[in-house]
């Protein structure tokens, strides 16, 4: 069941600072509500091939799974693929320069395989609206 969701949100902050904090996997459990830990698989920084795993809590269950970075192109785009988990999933960071600062779009797209039972429309209400919540929490951090 394919789940396919994209949410957007301004920042006040210049492109280069959101995509540098946002793309930093060190710093997603403090914008992502339900990543509980991050762990680099390979050396840092960030770059196409990079692997880092996540262990995150959603719809109350815990998911271990691991991304690789497809492309990254800094201050403008950035493309992950679990190599392994639950939820085989492409994850797109899009940065653009909006007025008075930064749109950054988020998308989320996969097979909700292991998620059959909930149904993929549920399962991408439920996304959108962690996404939204983590956008935020991503702009309340940023604006501080």
């Amino acid at each position: 069941m394919p789940v396919d969701v994209v949410t957007a949100i301004e920042i006040a902050r210049p492109r280069d600072e959101v995509a540098a904090f946002a793309a930093d996997p060190d710093q997603a459990t403090r914008w992502y509500e339900n990543i509980r830990s991050v762990e680099w698989q390979t050396a840092p920084p960030l770059a196409v091939g990079s692997r880092v795993a996540f262990v995150a809590s959603f719809l109350g269950r815990r998911l271990a799974y691991t991304y690789e970075v497809q492309e990254h192109v800094p201050g403008e785009r950035l493309v992950m693929r679990t190599a392994q988990g639950p939820f085989p999933m492409t994850t797109v960071y899009e940065w653009a320069d909006a007025p008075g600062g930064t749109r950054m779009t988020l998308r989320n797209s996969g097979e909700s395989a292991g998620f059959a039972r909930l149904g993929a429309p549920m399962l991408a209400a439920a996304m959108r609206r962690a996404n939204e919540l983590d956008l935020r929490r991503l702009k309340g951090i940023l604006e501080a």
